[in-house]
């Protein structure tokens, strides 16, 4: 019995490390980089928080598609062809965003690491 408790101990944790680790093929930033980039034009913004996270602190140029509608909306409200840049509060849902992303296809997707926490 005590064999099975280590097994499901060590299935949690390699659950959790998986779910923690950046994604294949996604392009991590930091706050500082994404200053840098915020004016190109060939890129898209979006911020997968809440309305209410969004309406309350947000980032001009990133278009409010929170995580939960995301699925649903990312194919009509973004081209498929330029590259994505995803934003949330610090960085996990835009992570799980970013993978979502990539299983509908996008090719480019960009995280930023650490969100609007870190952002000053």
């Amino acid at each position: 019995m005590e064999f099975v408790n280590y097994i499901v101990i060590a299935l949690f944790l390699f659950l959790l490390i998986h779910r923690a680790l950046p994604t294949k093929g996604v392009r991590q930033i930091t706050t500082t980089d994404l200053k840098r980039e915020l004016n190109d034009k060939n890129k898209q913004y979006i911020d997968v928080r809440t309305p209410e996270e969004f309406k309350a602190r947000n980032i001009q140029g990133f278009k409010n598609l929170p995580l939960h509608q995301l699925a649903q909306q990312a194919v009509s409200e973004l081209s498929i062809e330029k590259e994505v840049v995803v934003i949330c509060q610090s960085g996990m849902r835009s992570n799980k965003a970013s993978k979502l992303l990539k299983k509908q296809g996008f090719k480019q997707v960009t995280n930023v690491k650490g969100g609007m926490g870190a952002w000053l």
